[in-house]
């Protein structure tokens, strides 16, 4: 099971909770307030604005990093690709005899990192197209270490090693960030937040005599679905929030590479 299916499920679940907490809640208020009448909400304010305030506060922060984390991951598409082309360019620097194995290898080594991430959510699939990629930058390595002392220039080792070291780096960088994500904890501590102050507000819906409805689902609901977009921010190639888009200017480079 994905991360974007146990995010949906994490969500339906949410939107169950709430609106039963609230139920609860209610239930709770009108037999505080049958007993003790109107005493029986005084010095909840402080506890209740204290807990929606806190619910507030990691929403928020968990929102602003899953976007923060999302943007950074299109960047980095678009590092990948200024890095790649440059270090195709700077191919021309060596000898006429290298030039066209070398640009083979460099066809190959991005259909594979185009490849990695179409993959995805298959993580073996993902893996093995990794060492594939990590195999043809060995490859590609060892023919520049070879091939540029024979250009009779100091500009090939000097401009092209460096342009491929920055176009292997960029790989490591991809990878990592893609495993950065907040701990389970934390969305843990969304729910149970979320599920509190369901129940709080149900307690000061008891001087109503009849639940409303209305009020109760769309509560729920605008919860339940702010915390799935948070989730889905946090894995978007499985879910309904994609960065596959920004992966065109990776495949418009291998276009231009025919």
């Amino acid at each position: 099971m994905n991360m974007a299916t146990l995010g949906a499920l994490f969500a339906v679940f949410l939107f169950v909770g709430i609106l039963c907490l609230l139920s609860l809640g209610r239930r709770i208020g009108s037999r505080r307030l049958a007993r003790d009448g109107e005493a029986a909400a005084k010095g909840l304010g402080a506890l209740e604005g204290a807990i929606f305030a806190l619910l507030g506060l990691v929403l928020a922060f968990t929102f602003s990093g899953a976007l923060t984390r999302f943007d950074y991951r299109r960047q980095l598409v678009i590092e990948e690709a200024n890095a790649i082309g440059t270090a195709w360019l700077r191919i021309d620097l060596l000898p006429e005899r290298t030039r066209e194995p070398m640009r083979d290898l460099f066809r190959r080594y991005l259909d594979s990192r185009i490849e990695t991430y179409e993959k995805v959510p298959d993580m073996a699939a993902v893996r093995a197209e990794l060492e594939r990629s990590a195999g043809l930058q060995a490859e590609i390595w060892d023919l520049a270490v070879s091939a540029a002392p024979e250009s009779g220039s100091s500009a090939a080792p000097m401009l092209l090693l460096p342009a491929l070291n920055a176009m292997f780096d960029i790989t490591t960088t991809r990878t990592e960030v893609s495993r950065h994500h907040p701990p389970p904890v934390v969305f843990a501590m969304l729910g149970v937040l979320a599920l509190a102050c369901a129940l709080f507000a149900g307690h000061d819906m008891a001087v109503s005599s009849r639940l409303n409805l209305l009020h109760s689902v769309a509560f729920a609901l605008v919860l339940s679905v702010t915390v799935y977009v948070i989730i889905d921010l946090e894995f978007p190639r499985i879910g309904m929030i994609r960065v596959e888009d920004s992966d065109q200017v990776l495949r418009e480079l291998r276009t231009g590479m025919d």
